[in-house]
């Protein structure tokens, strides 16, 4: 039986070999993990489909690999030999038996090598370990790892890392976005006081009835699937010489995880209330930090939202997650101050963002599109008045 890198997903044809969790030889048990795989949205593992033996490994460690490549070979075992017992599932948060690998994400194991941390000594907090039990043990390690030796003085040190298959992915993808198509930026400020008193006046009131905080970006997905449906272009992508418009609003949410950027996708935002909306995204962050999002969460989107004010932003100008054709950045909150009817007074202000492909969005549609985003977080009634 041939072993063969499975199906990646939506537009993922290659992957990288991680790790070898099997050597040639070794007897594999139904349903136990091969190999690692790493790709340029998520990591996985490749798992035997019937028990044997590996008796042929195709590519070894850090090799690239496309779909349907021929990773190994499991035979039959021999007639007479014991046949290896299928792989009962973990039970969660059990320490492992001594001498044995631990049941651990890809990315973990990645984190414990970088630190020099036996995952043998990590306690998970689930299935497996994760990359996040990784760093907790870390930090709360008593005895702090060895320091490196001292380079000597004046020497010019330089250490050569090869990119993970994210990073180069993220690297290509940024060029491609800036290379095919026209892209601009526009900007806009937004008096944020409306949203902000909504949220003191009710956010005790729904983390008691949801379980989750009332956050701010909730209010922009939903301003931004409004301005969407006024301004339909802004929701669309280009097939050839064709437009394709998108009566569905899937909206990516811009993740920054230890590997890169990630898009999680909010699908039917539209149809999606405040509370639903603050569940996904807690649930969206929480999973890119332990490296448990699946490339379904990571497929399609037809707009993405992206913040940059959580690490202090001020203004940026986001790229275009092909092939979508426009991106909104959101930015820090910072009193300033502002004329209002002839009076000068302070207001938490905000910048907006939207980068845009001039191919398909016209400068007067982008322009109009921020205006109408400005227009609902400064009145949030509106939100509710169209629906």
């Amino acid at each position: 039986m041939n072993i063969v890198v499975p199906e990646l997903g939506e537009s993922v044809v290659e992957a990288r070999i991680a790790r070898w969790l099997k050597n040639e030889g070794d007897r594999v048990a139904l349903g136990e993990a091969l190999v690692e795989l790493e790709t340029e949205k998520i990591d996985l593992e490749v798992s035997a489909d019937r028990a044997g033996v590996l008796t042929s490994i195709k590519h070894s460690n850090g090799t690239d690999v496309k779909v349907g490549d021929v990773l190994a070979v499991l035979e039959p075992a021999a007639p007479g030999a014991p046949a290896a017992a299928a792989v009962p599932p973990a039970p969660a948060a059990s320490a492992p038996a001594a001498g044995s690998a631990p049941k651990a994400t890809p990315t973990a194991r990645n984190v414990a090598r970088e630190h020099d941390v036996k995952l043998e000594a990590v306690p998970a907090s689930g299935p497996r370990v994760t990359k996040q039990d990784v760093r907790e043990f870390v930090a709360g390690a008593a005895a702090p790892a060895p320091a490196a030796r001292p380079a000597a003085p004046g020497a010019r040190v330089e250490e050569r890392v090869r990119m993970t298959k994210r990073r180069a992915t993220i690297a290509r993808r940024l060029v491609e976005a800036q290379h095919t198509a026209a892209m601009l930026t526009t900007f806009n400020e937004v008096d944020m006081s409306a949203v902000m008193d909504l949220r003191a006046r009710r956010k005790e009131a729904f983390q008691k009835k949801h379980g989750v905080n009332l956050g701010l970006t909730s209010f922009f997905v939903k301003a931004a699937v409004g301005a969407l449906k006024a301004f339909p272009a802004i929701n669309a992508e280009i097939q050839g010489d064709e437009v394709v418009y998108k009566r569905y609003y899937d909206i990516g949410m811009a993740v920054g995880a230890e590997g890169g950027l990630v898009v999680p996708v909010l699908r039917d935002a539209d149809q999606m209330g405040f509370a639903d909306i603050e569940l996904g995204i807690r649930d969206f962050a929480a999973r890119a930090n332990n490296g448990s999002l699946t490339l379904d969460d990571l497929k399609g989107g037809t707009f993405t939202i992206t913040n940059g004010g959580v690490f202090g932003s001020m203004m940026s100008t986001p790229i275009i997650n092909p092939p979508q054709v426009g991106i909104l950045g959101l930015h820090k909150i910072a009193d300033r101050a502002v004329p209002i009817r002839s009076e000068i007074v302070i207001r938490p202000m905000m910048y907006l963002a939207l980068s845009y492909d001039h191919r398909l969005v016209d400068g007067r549609e982008a322009v109009q599109f921020l205006v109408k985003i400005k227009e609902y977080i400064e009145d949030p009634a509106w939100l509710l008045v169209e629906g």
